[in-house]
């Protein structure tokens, strides 16, 4: 199973032995791409799944305390009251209970192995700059090169500011403008010194190498890890 729904807790049937074994089945199929060394989409999907059942768990136990009680008596040792619930759970909200209950240790565990591998290569990632720095960072080209592979991916790269929840955060856009195969003589001064003669509208681009010394995918890995080295780069300038 390659996908799961959003919705998977209370779509169809509500078993915990059903739903067992698709969350199973799910997190198969997210170790596979984990040896492949593949994070994304799975970790965006995994952390998603995973927020939602925290989220979920958190509003059953709100619902829970707000169900109506009768007073039984007085604990007379520690003084408090003693309720008795007028409502009890039924077997679907029990059932959905021990799903979620089980869920989320399983979720936490992926995360966790996901992390470990997007840990390991950004260690492996050496970030530098091409040439001087110019004072406009939000917009430049970012080079990437897999370890031993002799074609580097040229990407141009635009960062955005928004807000959300009273908070500023930092967007970036990325396009593949080019690969390039250096050869014998070549070095990637020579590289931006031809990106700006090819597109004019960035006289002093910002440019940026990230080699990697681990060879990993380009696109479900080493991209999304570069795109948050960069982000991270900026913000601290």
């Amino acid at each position: 199973m390659e996908k799961l729904k959003n919705d998977w807790i209370t779509d169809g049937l509500i078993d915990f032995e059903y739903k067992k074994y698709v969350l199973l089945a799910y997190l198969k199929h997210v170790q596979a791409a984990f040896n492949r060394v593949e994070l994304y989409p799975s970790m965006a999907e995994l952390v998603m799944h995973y927020q939602n059942l925290i989220d979920l768990k958190s509003g059953q136990e709100d619902m829970h305390k707000r169900f109506p009680k009768e007073l039984k008596g007085i604990d007379k040792e520690t003084l408090t009251l003693i309720y008795q619930e007028l409502v009890s759970k039924n077997d679907t909200l029990k059932e959905i209970d021990d799903i979620v209950n089980y869920s989320i240790p399983k979720l936490k565990g992926s995360i966790e192995e996901g992390k470990e591998i997007y840990e390991f290569v950004e260690e492996n990632c050496e970030f530098s700059p091409i040439g001087l720095v110019p004072l406009y960072l939000d917009e430049g080209y970012l080079f990437l090169n897999n370890h031993s592979v002799s074609e580097t991916e040229v990407f141009r790269y635009q960062l955005t500011m928004f807000e959300q929840a009273q908070e500023k955060f930092r967007g970036i856009h990325m396009t593949l403008i080019d690969k390039v195969t250096r050869r014998i003589g070549e070095t990637y001064e020579s590289v931006k010194a031809s990106l700006i003669k090819r597109f004019v509208d960035l006289p002093n681009p910002a440019t940026f190498l990230i080699e990697s010394r681990v060879v990993v995918p380009s696109t479900p890995t080493l991209v999304p890890i570069a795109k948050r080295l960069l982000v991270r780069y900026v913000s601290a300038h």
